[in-house]
């Protein structure tokens, strides 16, 4: 599952909007008993992408920004992330 959280500000301010909503997705999840492994999240301006990854109880957030100019890049991760079982560390 991949949340994604559109800001037209900044990468910044959609940062915790998406955190709390993958968390929320997570908690939908184990009460229906299907937890999956990760829950991935994306924050974008539309041309600014920002990636982050739940696992359990720990957030990680790419250190690296993507540019609309690296689309190839953006539609791989975004490709990688509903695949069954991703690869992404």
């Amino acid at each position: 599952m991949t949340i994604v959280e559109a800001k037209n500000e900044s990468i910044k301010s959609g940062l915790g909007q998406c955190i709390a909503t993958m968390i929320a997705a997570q908690l939908f999840n184990q009460r229906q008993e299907t937890v999956p492994d990760y829950i991935y999240g994306a924050v974008t301006t539309g041309t600014d992408w920002k990636f982050l990854k739940l696992c359990d109880r720990t957030i990680f957030i790419d250190k690296n920004d993507y540019f609309i100019k690296e689309v190839d890049k953006i539609l791989g991760i975004l490709a990688i992330t509903l695949t069954p079982t991703p690869e992404i560390e």
